[in-house]
């Protein structure tokens, strides 16, 4: 049985109306933490329950909060940014003052109702579970230290600031329009590395941490899709870019490495698996005016006979009646010049019944990697290119040793195993310094 007083029951009825009430910002609390703060106020609100059952409740609501690493205030908050609804996307693409009053009236009333949730701490919430359950002591109350904000810029802070300062939630819609217009709002606020898969953008949590200063040997191809990259960032046209060559030669890692170098500045990758591609239409109009700049990574790109995704990646590549988005270019690496496998059969010699200009759908085929605007070639590593990556990735890597001796192991392990590639010198440097740490040999 309950034994909080009418004073806390009015105030737990309170909490309920609220989070009822949301009309927009509902998914706020849609998360596991606002599921279970939402059960724990119904469970404190039954006057005939026991005591186990404010304490279970409780325990599901401390896992959960306990699982995102941030206190119930910085929870709220960063739903708050995130959150995707018919507020924050149109505020990505105008002024406060130009979105429709309706909707600028139901997110002041959202905000205002989060504000009296926001101000729910998990100490009151840990007495009410003592007072209820007539506990000697109170539960643990979650509690988190506010991460750094040394990272963040002066939009991000200004917003936040906004919702943690003012008396009234509903005076930060302007500095949360100039937020949601920057960063965006959804999975692409959340995500800097997404993937298409079963249909849907799935985020990627832990991306491939690889950075551009990690790269050397294809100075001038990094140079050239580091400047092609900041075209896109800026707003202006980029060119969709083809990356050809031998396997290992760090293709792969350039792509990623952008993502780290730029993150900051709104820069997405999205994965896209060749079998995908017939979708790629379909991912492309997803992107369209969102206020981040989009990179759709295809790996190791070739084509069969008559294959539906050489289609669909012709259309988004040459266009088609719908304008291109400004925002969204493709990366794609591979091993084949030509992109499409060609057999000497495919090679048209006049029969009855053939195509007259049978050499010409040859050469449409054999002729679409030119439709990628540019197309940077990697040859396979010379032993001074090899060299060269190993010396500055065991120089990174903090591997001390006399440099002849690191070279002779490094030509020593390309020869025992896959040549001289960029792949080969970093698996080379990881298995030496994991052996000169364990074995000091």
């Amino acid at each position: 049985m309950s034994f909080l007083d009418a004073q806390a029951i009015n105030s737990i009825v309170f909490l309920q109306r609220q989070a009822a009430s949301l009309l927009l910002y509902r998914s706020v609390l849609s998360g596991p933490p606002g599921v279970a703060f939402i059960d724990l106020l119904e469970a404190l609100r039954r006057w005939d329950a026991d005591g186990l059952t404010y304490l279970e409740a409780y325990g599901r609501w401390f896992k959960a909060l306990a699982a995102t690493n941030h206190s119930w205030q910085d929870y709220l908050i960063g739903q708050i940014l995130r959150d995707d609804n018919p507020f924050t996307q149109s505020a990505q693409r105008g002024e406060l003052a130009s979105l429709p009053p309706a909707l600028v009236a139901a997110a002041g009333q959202d905000l205002q109702a989060l504000q009296s949730i926001y101000e729910c701490s998990g100490a009151e919430l840990s007495c009410l579970v003592q007072e209820a359950a007539e506990l000697l002591l109170a539960p643990v109350a979650w509690y988190c230290d506010r991460i750094s904000a040394s990272f963040l810029s002066d939009v991000e802070e200004k917003a936040i600031a906004s919702l943690q300062d003012l008396e009234n939630w509903a005076d930060a819609l302007s500095d949360l329009v100039a937020y949601y217009r920057e960063f965006g709002t959804g999975i692409f606020a959340e995500y800097r590395a997404l993937r298409w898969q079963s249909g849907q953008l799935v985020g990627i949590p832990h991306p491939d941490s690889v950075r551009l200063n990690e790269l050397v040997g294809y100075e001038f191809q990094q140079d050239a899709l580091v400047k092609n990259t900041e075209f896109l960032l800026a707003g202006y046209p980029a060119l969709h870019v083809l990356l050809y060559g031998s396997r290992g030669s760090g293709k792969s890692s350039l792509v990623k490495g952008l993502l780290n170098e730029y993150a900051n500045r709104h820069l997405r990758l999205i994965e896209v698996a060749k079998s995908d591609l017939k979708d790629l239409s379909i991912i492309v109009e997803q992107l369209r005016d969102v206020p981040q700049k989009f990179i759709i990574f295809v790996d190791d790109l070739s084509f069969e006979e008559d294959d539906d995704a050489f289609k669909a990646l012709k259309v988004v590549l040459e266009g088609n009646v719908t304008a291109r988005p400004k925002n969204v270019v493709v990366y794609a690496t591979t091993n084949r010049r030509h992109l499409i496998r060609e057999f000497f059969k495919d090679r048209p010699t006049p029969k009855d019944g053939d195509e007259v200009h049978a050499w010409d759908t040859v050469q449409e085929k054999l002729s679409f990697s030119d439709r990628f605007g540019l197309t940077l070639t990697f040859e396979p590593a010379d032993q001074k290119t090899y060299l060269t990556i190993v010396g500055h990735l065991a120089a990174q890597a903090g591997i001390n040793i006399d440099g002849k001796d690191l070279e002779f192991r490094a030509l020593q392990w390309a020869t025992r195993h896959n040549g001289r590639s960029g792949r080969t010198a970093r698996q080379f440097v990881d298995y030496l310094q994991a052996d000169l740490a364990i074995y000091g040999e």
